[in-house]
């Protein structure tokens, strides 16, 4: 970490706990590269400091004219859950952590004379100059633009601290309130600066542009989805966002347990390393392939946001996602009515998902690993369904057996049979193993499977292959901790109850 005004910092040590904030604005959804400045605040915490974490919604609200208040204070409050998850997730003590909402002195009398007497210091060019790193730079600025670096320099002052934390890209900001600040009669603070986390693509890491970071809530197979499109060039340690989340986020919070990256023996085998610089050096040389270090990352990532993910399963914390960053639906023109009519938006109604009965089961004539079903999905005649199960899943307990079939793929021939749907399995590749999802008790053929908010959409007739659908919404379906089957995160449910599978967890369906 870089600090200005390390001997300040070191004469205060001496005489009391140092008082530090953090802010941030309130647009987008917390990611993944807050962990950076947690594990410090988590630090200073641990070390007694009193921490101040500000939520900076007027600033938001200048950057973002679009987001009306009544907005700004639900995002303020998933910002406040969100952060607290983070660090009750890495096993910080929150006694001496306070938040504090910006709009709640920023309007006041004092503060906006200060602004007043700020503005008659300040010229254009040191406005400009203090907010190259976190202000767009246009020709012709806004004049909201260049009040944001006096605003940050004030906060230092309003909220009575000893220190600002925060990115290195707030230098120039950093440096513009210790020559401003004392101008107005106010103590210069000291300034501590962590390191700028490069996205997924290899630029920074920004809440606005969605293929660059992960969120939070990222379902694993979303994280994962995410992680395979990351830039990870093999040999290439520069600009490397998988690295970075190792040297930044993961390294930084496991301490001394080190870093284990799996490989089958072929390839390997497993190996442990216990500092950055070492798993670095070997990704240099290439002994490290970026697809196992991709498998690596994926896997301590979900141990790392699944209390958060578990904290937002909640009711009430599920209302305030919605609220708080509500989705606009799309609808071609001339349309009307709800997610099924005209939206083209991606949803899991879109799929013609029932409950069917297998009637008989037999081998493949031409196929080892194929098995050829007869199924009752409610309709008048039986479907022919096949299945890539044979050597997986016993073939005398399938007959009979109650399942969940997709039924509007287009019909494709396998092997000289034509499939008219498919079953839907609880799928992991290490090691092998295939689970036929359960339908609820009671659950008779023909009956509708549908998604927790998603029951009222209307299922395409047929899915075009061009489309892809199914192969876009079928990343992010999965059984759950409790073996119960979702899509991001909703409950795959019929009229009956839910849609389970009968011992695999946190596994995809396919």
């Amino acid at each position: 970490m870089e600090i200005i005004g390390e001997d300040k910092l070191k004469t205060i040590l001496k005489e009391q706990d140092v008082k530090v904030y953090w802010g941030t604005a309130t647009t987008g959804k917390p990611y993944l590269a807050y962990f950076v400045p947690m594990s410090k605040i988590a630090d200073f915490l641990r070390a007694g400091c009193e921490v101040t974490i500000l939520f900076a919604d007027l600033h938001a609200y200048l950057g973002n004219m679009e987001a009306p208040w009544d907005l700004l204070a639900l995002r303020v409050q998933y910002y406040e859950r969100a952060i607290k998850a983070m660090l009750k997730s890495i096993g910080v003590p929150l006694e001496k952590l306070k938040f504090v909402k910006g709009s709640d002195y920023q309007l006041s009398k004092e503060y906006t004379l200060d602004v007043y007497r700020l503005s008659s210091m300040v010229t254009e060019h040191d406005a400009k100059k203090a907010g190259a790193e976190v202000v767009k730079q246009v020709g012709n600025p806004l004049l909201s633009g260049l009040l944001y670096p006096g605003l940050q320099a004030l906060d230092e002052e309003y909220l009575k601290v000893d220190a600002q934390f925060g990115g290195v890209d707030q230098r120039k900001i950093f440096t513009f309130a210790e020559k401003y600040l004392p101008h107005l009669g106010y103590t210069k603070r000291i300034h501590l600066m962590n390191p700028m986390v490069p996205g997924l693509t290899g630029d920074k890491m920004s809440s606005t542009v969605e293929d660059s970071k992960i969120d939070l809530l990222d379902s694993p197979s979303a994280l994962k989805k995410k992680l395979k499109k990351a830039f990870c060039e093999p040999g290439n340690v520069k600009d490397n966002g998988v690295l970075s989340f190792c040297q930044h986020v993961l390294f930084p919070l496991r301490g001394k347990e080190g870093f284990l990256v799996k490989r089958v023996p072929e390839f390997g085998g497993d190996s442990m390393y216990a500092t950055y610089d070492e798993l670095e050096q070997a990704f240099a040389k290439e002994e490290v392939h970026p697809g196992d270090l991709k498998a690596s990352v994926e896997r301590y990532l979900n141990e790392l946001l699944e209390p958060i993910r578990k904290e937002f399963e909640s009711a009430e914390n599920k209302k305030l996602v919605a609220q708080a960053y509500p989705v606009e639906k799309k609808k071609k023109p001339g349309q009307q009515g709800g997610e099924a009519g005209g939206s083209d938006e991606l949803v899991p109604s879109l799929l013609d998902l029932r409950v069917g009965k297998i009637l008989d089961v037999k081998k493949h004539p031409d196929a080892e690993s194929l098995y050829v079903e007869t199924v009752d999905v409610g309709e008048g005649e039986p479907r022919t369904v096949v299945s890539g199960l044979a050597g997986l899943y016993p073939m005398e307990d399938l007959q009979n057996r109650m399942g969940v079939f997709l039924c509007n793929l287009k019909a494709v021939k396998m092997r000289g049979v034509v499939s008219q749907a498919m079953l839907m399995c609880a799928s992991v590749d290490d090691p092998r193993a295939v689970e036929p999802l359960d339908p609820p008790q009671g659950s008779t053929p023909g009956d509708r499977v549908m998604f927790e908010g998603h029951e009222q959409g209307k299922p395409e007739e047929e899915l075009k292959p061009k489309k892809k659908i199914w192969e876009k919404l079928q990343v992010d379906l999965r059984v759950n901790e409790k073996s119960i089957a979702e899509w991001q995160g909703n409950v795959m449910k019929t009229k009956l109850g839910n849609v389970t599978a009968s011992s695999l967890k946190c596994v995809p369906i396919k």
